[in-house]
């Protein structure tokens, strides 16, 4: 494993727990964050984002846990002469989302495909093995846009949604075991693959959520919604329509690849309330209730 390794998007969800792993190593870390942070010992912050202005320290190994699509730019056009591998997370939602009825979606989808094959084209012009992992929804780190809203709302709230005939099944991963599927694919042995990621189980919407509920160590109270109603809502807003049509729709990863490749065998979705706390919120936490 390199000593110099390169993390961008390091002050993330994934970063929270990749960065540990990588100082356990011993690697020499730089790190890049648009918020200002603090050194640490084999830890150097860069502060600044995915610019054209940005000149990539010399280091052996970048893993990318930030925006996919600004990273395959800025690489096509930086001077990485030293550069010898990269792992960069996408997202399920390129193959997930390519049908949505949402256009956003589809958009998003396209422009995940597109950074993936630029990235595996730019590496592979300049002899540098590359890997992409896919991760499904992610969690644990209180900053997903997926479960962590519903979290926040129940907790103000005091009621937790209980989606009736959400069958779809569903395959959240772990952010630190996404963080173990970077550090392992620096070795090399899933290099020129896009791996998929899911969690260790899958479960149906209605499930995941219930779990979720289950973990908070707070009160909350059901508050039951069909999948009717949820349709008869986004026909009025005009927002919404690709989640709803995804209920019912199964959104999984098969790892055999990162199983058998990276050695990875992601944990069982049993969250507590840690989870869904970001930074911020585990200051101001003054346990339950």
């Amino acid at each position: 494993m390199s000593n110099d390794i390169l993390v961008v998007g390091a002050s993330g969800a994934v970063g929270r727990f990749l960065l540990p792993r990588l100082q356990a190593t011993g690697a020499g870390l730089v790190a890049l964050s648009r918020q200002a942070q603090t050194d640490a010992p084999g830890l150097h912050w860069l502060r600044g984002g995915l610019t054209a202005d940005l000149a990539p320290p010399p280091v052996e190994s970048i893993i990318c846990i930030g925006p996919l699509d600004l990273f395959a730019d800025w690489l096509a056009a930086a001077a990485t002469p030293a550069l010898r591998r990269v792992v960069a997370l996408s997202s399920m939602s390129a193959d997930s989302k390519r049908d949505s009825l949402d256009a956003a979606e589809r958009a998003l989808a396209e422009r995940l495909a597109a950074a993936e094959q630029r990235l595996a084209q730019r590496c592979a012009a300049a002899g540098v093995a590359w890997t992409v992992i896919r991760p499904t929804l992610i969690y644990g780190a209180g900053m997903d846009r997926s479960l962590s809203p519903v979290v926040r709302w129940a907790r103000r709230m005091r009621l937790f949604p209980a989606i009736a005939g959400a069958t779809g099944l569903r395959q959240p991963v772990h952010a630190d075991d996404v963080a173990a599927a970077c550090v392992a694919a620096l070795a090399g042995a899933a290099a020129g693959r896009v791996v998929p990621l899911g969690g260790g189980e899958r479960l149906s919407y209605a499930q995941m959520l219930a779990r979720v509920r289950a973990g908070l160590q707070r009160v909350t109270f059901p508050l039951p919604l069909s999948i009717g109603l949820l349709r008869l809502v986004t026909r009025i807003t005009g927002r919404g329509g690709g989640m709803v049509q995804r209920l019912n729709h199964d959104l999984v990863a098969d790892n055999t690849v990162a199983q058998t490749l990276l050695g990875l065998r992601p944990r069982d979705f049993r969250p507590g309330s840690e989870c869904w706390l970001a930074d911020e919120d585990a200051r101001a936490h003054r346990g339950p209730n």
